[in-house]
């Protein structure tokens, strides 16, 4: 099933599935609105109730979880990525950083290029929704643990990622965390790593690399982080992405206000993003 945040035409806001390519509102029990992170971790998503029925051109698409307790992103996961950016092959451990829930924009809505800088790079990524948490989560039971899968654009601003070791402040500018368009469970993918993980930039293919080539899987990572930090019901972990990112280019390739990006991870879906300046 593919479940939703959004905005109603009313502008009030609710949660909802996609069925037949309509939009059927959910409703916890008695009708009162609920969000998808109190949901997953009531593990109530099977009990909803059903309200309207919208067209998707009708509504305005949110990110999936808009309050997740902790987004954690995973830095030079693809050998590709880790070639283009000059640096050694063959580490140990995952690189970990973080974005925060504040930096997200849905399906449809705008990633902010900065007044600050005109370096905005794409990331297209692969996210993965926790659903019941927990701490120490042996790899061999990661996916027990999984809610669901999205798209992502984890958007950097090169510049300021540069100012020091840390890529905190590149990546948490408000509005560069494109995320969505759903949350898709995981009975709908039958093979993760055959996922294509494709990002469009104005219609032009510059990332193309299967879920599979991860050097840290799905289930290592979720491993890992539980090692050091629990993970609870709608935390994100955003798996890192391959290579083609617009700096490693030559001459560099910045999105700029007026382009139109697409991060497409197989039957995952299609996250779209307009670029706009702030």
């Amino acid at each position: 099933m593919k479940y939703l945040s959004f905005i109603r035409p009313d502008k009030q806001y609710s949660i909802g599935k996609l069925e037949s390519n309509k939009v059927v509102e959910l409703l916890d029990t008695g009708g009162a609105f609920t969000d998808l992170k109190t949901v997953i971790a009531a593990n109530n998503l099977e009990n909803l109730e059903e309200g309207a029925v919208y067209n998707p051109e009708e509504i305005t698409f949110l990110p999936p979880i808009l309050n997740p307790d902790k987004i954690i992103c995973i830095g030079l996961n693809y050998s590709n990525h880790i070639q283009e950016t000059g640096r050694k092959q063959g580490a140990r451990y995952p690189v970990i950083f973080t974005r925060f829930a504040d930096t997200l924009v849905g399906h449809g809505s705008p990633i902010i290029q900065p007044r600050h800088s005109d370096k905005l790079d794409y990331e297209g990524e692969l996210a993965v929704i926790i659903g019941q948490g927990g701490r120490d989560i042996p790899e061999a039971e990661a996916f027990e643990h999984i809610a669901g899968y999205s798209c992502f654009n984890d958007a950097s601003v090169r510049d300021w990622q540069r100012h020091a070791s840390h890529f905190t402040p590149g990546k948490n500018f408000p509005g560069t965390g494109g995320f969505g368009p759903y949350l898709v469970t995981p009975d709908e993918i039958e093979d993760l790593g055959a996922q294509q993980l494709k990002t469009c930039l104005n219609g032009e293919i510059v990332q193309d690399q299967p879920v599979a080539d991860l050097i840290f899987s799905v289930p290592e990572l979720i491993a890992y982080i539980s090692s050091f930090t629990p993970l609870r019901s709608g935390d994100l972990i955003v798996t890192g992405t391959p290579g083609g990112v617009g700096y490693a280019r030559t001459p560099p390739l910045w999105m700029k206000p007026g382009d139109t990006v697409e991060v497409t991870v197989g039957d995952i879906g299609t996250l779209i993003n307009p670029i706009a300046a702030e």
